[in-house]
């Protein structure tokens, strides 16, 4: 836990405290997710939003996401816990989840593809992720 604790750590020096504290919990619920990153992939493309999710794993520009949409398709009780551990009301998870989901995907797939069984690795995530909070200026 401590390298999840150290990811959050380096999200609070953004400006956005409350996906600081989301995101150790995130990557935690989303290796919990039924099928890993393939099982969010699938709820994605089960809930019409297919070319949304191939722009995060693919390699050009990630398509933006709306809350309403999160909504849809992650399982509730994935935002739910989310929302419990972080303290947050489940509307902020998710406006929170739209800005930071694309850019996990995204840099979880790296070359582009879903490598089967993958999960999101805090270890490979954590050099990554520099610019997600820090360094925002």
């Amino acid at each position: 836990m401590s390298l999840l604790d150290t990811l959050a750590s380096m999200a609070g020096g953004g400006q956005q405290g409350g996906s600081a504290s989301l995101l150790p919990a995130l990557i935690e619920q989303l290796n919990k997710y039924p099928g890993g990153l393939t099982g969010l992939i699938a709820s994605f493309q089960k809930g019409g939003l297919s070319e949304i999710v191939a722009s995060w794993v693919g390699t050009g520009q990630n398509l933006p996401v709306s809350p309403g949409q999160l909504g849809a398709v992650l399982d509730p009780g994935v935002v739910n816990e989310l929302a419990a551990k972080t303290g947050q009301d489940t509307d902020s998870v998710l406006g929170s989840l739209a800005s930071i989901l694309p850019q996990l995907v995204d840099k979880a797939t790296p070359d582009g593809a879903v490598q089967p069984g993958q999960t999101f690795n805090p270890a490979d995530l954590l050099g990554s992720l520099g610019g997600l909070f820090g360094n925002r200026g």
